[in-house]
């Protein structure tokens, strides 16, 4: 008797936890891409003030190669001399909520220059966002190489 009520409850509360993931307003959907473009367009600009905004102090960024950076070590790898990107563009995002979190997946069409050669990426990522208070910021990214 009590296995068929237990199972009954865990999926009701499965349901319920799955109608919170949809319940966001369209309007936070589109502020979570409009930070996505807007840290796009900063790596873009070498631009590490608007970067430190957009960004938690604990960042965890795992690069398309396996690098793990924390939030400093990834401002200094965009700041790098060595490293020139000329177009940053997102494809195919998806924004799914769990509650207070966002996670992002999407494609990231990159190309510049890095150290003296161009370069052309294609990259499947997933961003963590965490609200905190009225804001947004990143608490992780990962993003894996698709073509070189």
């Amino acid at each position: 008797m009590w296995k068929p009520f237990s199972v009954f409850l865990l999926l009701l509360l499965v349901s319920r936890f799955g109608a919170q993931d949809t319940a966001q307003p369209e309007s936070e959907q589109a502020r979570i891409l409009t930070l996505e473009n807007a840290w796009n367009q900063s790596v873009q600009q070498k631009d590490a003030s608007a970067l430190r905004m957009l960004l938690a102090p604990d960042l965890i960024y795992v690069d398309y190669d396996g690098t793990l950076m924390n939030k400093e070590e990834y401002l200094a790898s965009i700041r790098s001399l060595a490293l020139h990107p000329v177009r940053i563009v997102n494809e195919s995002m998806n924004v799914h909520f769990y509650g207070m979190v966002a996670v992002v997946t999407g494609v990231c069409r990159e190309s510049g220059v890095k150290n003296g050669k161009p370069y052309v990426l294609l990259e499947r990522f997933t961003d963590t966002w965490v609200r905190r208070g009225d804001n947004w910021v990143a608490v992780a990214s990962q993003s894996t190489l698709t073509q070189h």
